[in-house]
């Protein structure tokens, strides 16, 4: 591209996002990403980073084609690294991604990689990746740190799909692979997590919820980069070149319909958050399962026909859930996989280095509920986050809950 058409691009870009502010100050905390979680979205985001040395990182920015073919042109791509959640994102930090910077262009998939050095000795860095859609002007954005107190470190190698796509998922279905390439040990070592967890307390549950006694962990073993690893267990492994880092790559491995339901036993335990604790136990008891859910969706609505809209929009939701939010848990029975399938898509969602808050229209039109997740440190992953439960969320929780068992409840 003509080096004063790029820029004059950039120029514009910066000016949208300006105006499209109303003028304020743009911080990554004051962003609204709920496109993010939108069931909507034409675009799916990821940035994957790679520790390359002390100081370098290869950031990957992944762009997944979630609308059918398509055009480059329609969109404008840029990315910033910033040092704070609260740092203004002047035009000076934009960095304009045009079609001669992609490093592979698939069917499914708009991939960028650039190089960033970061000192060693600053605490916090950031990588945003921002698109926006100049059809309409939706703005789709997401980000990563590369370094933060919740940061140990970032792994020194990546897993790719088959075609050397950067794996841009959080879950692997059982008995597929991924390619594994690393930055200084040609072998990585993998352990086996085959724990089975429970379904997260609901949000006005105040008491701690039960922690497993004992965590029985499999060493894998060693394998070599470079060649495809296929995965034929379910549960979660982790991967590290060093055993003694504190870094690694959290993957979780799935049944072959996931994030579909994959049987009546799974819908059994994924409607426990829409019914009764007799229901639930009903259904847990019954014999024949079909017939039991079958019952209980027809005793809910009264209707057949509400009855199929019914369980169509909630298993789209769960289905979501599962894209969205997999981590070790399947993304259902996370805290952030609860509230959206009860709640809905967040109508906004902001960021912020220690907590990540969902708000959602109040009781009346003049209020807001806000389920603010509360960010954990961990080796596991460094963006994991836990509900900040409150008996306050007692009233719309219920008040959803209704909503869900007559059938009007729809997204």
């Amino acid at each position: 591209m003509n080096p004063i058409l790029t820029q004059l691009v950039v120029f514009l870009f910066a000016s949208f996002i300006t105006s499209h502010h109303s003028l304020a100050q743009k911080t990554l905390s004051s962003t609204d990403q709920a496109l993010r979680y939108s069931l909507y979205s034409r675009l799916g985001l990821k940035i994957i980073p790679i520790k390359t040395s002390k100081e370098s990182f290869k950031v990957q920015f992944v762009i997944e084609k979630i609308e059918e073919a398509p055009v480059f042109t329609n969109f404008s791509f840029s990315y910033s690294i910033l040092n704070s959640y609260d740092q203004e994102i002047g035009s000076d930090k934009i960095n304009l991604l045009t079609e001669n910077d992609l490093k592979a262009d698939s069917d499914r998939h708009w991939i960028f990689e650039k190089m960033v050095e970061i000192p060693e000795i600053q605490k916090t860095a950031i990588a945003l990746l921002t698109v926006l859609d100049t059809r309409q002007g939706d703005e789709y954005v997401y980000h990563i740190d590369l370094k933060s107190q919740y940061v140990l470190d970032q792994p020194d190698f990546g897993a790719y799909y088959a075609n050397e796509i950067p794996f841009d998922q959080n879950y692997l279905n059982k008995g597929e692979s991924l390619l594994f390439k690393t930055v200084t040990s040609p072998s990585i070592y993998s352990f086996f997590y085959p724990i089975k967890f429970d379904v997260p307390f609901p949000p006005m549950e105040t008491r701690p919820a039960d922690i497993p006694k004992e965590l029985n962990v499999i060493n894998m073993g060693d394998f070599l980069s470079n060649i495809p690893k296929e995965f034929s267990e379910e549960g979660y492994y982790f991967f590290q070149t060093d055993t003694t880092a504190q870094t690694g790559l959290l993957l979780k491995t799935t049944h072959e319909s996931f994030p579909k339901v994959k049987d009546w036993e799974e819908m059994v335990q994924m409607v426990t958050y829409i019914s009764t604790r007799k229901e639930h136990e009903t259904l847990i008891l019954a014999q024949d399962k079909k017939k039991a859910l079958d019952e209980y969706w027809i005793n809910l609505t009264r209707n057949p026909e509400i009855a199929k809209e019914l369980i169509r929009n909630y298993f789209r939701l769960v289905e979501f859930a599962n894209i969205l939010f997999t981590d070790f848990k399947e993304g259902w029975k996370t805290d952030r996989g609860m509230v959206y399938i009860v709640m809905g898509p967040p109508q906004e969602v902001n960021f912020y280095l220690d907590r990540e808050v969902w708000s959602y229209a109040g009781m009346d039109a003049s209020s807001k509920i806000k389920f603010t997740f509360v960010r954990a440190k961990t080796i596991l992953s460094p963006h994991f986050y836990t509900l900040n439960r409150s008996r306050a969320y007692q009233p719309i929780w219920f008040k959803n809950i209704s909503q869900w068992r007559s059938g009007r409840m729809a997204f």
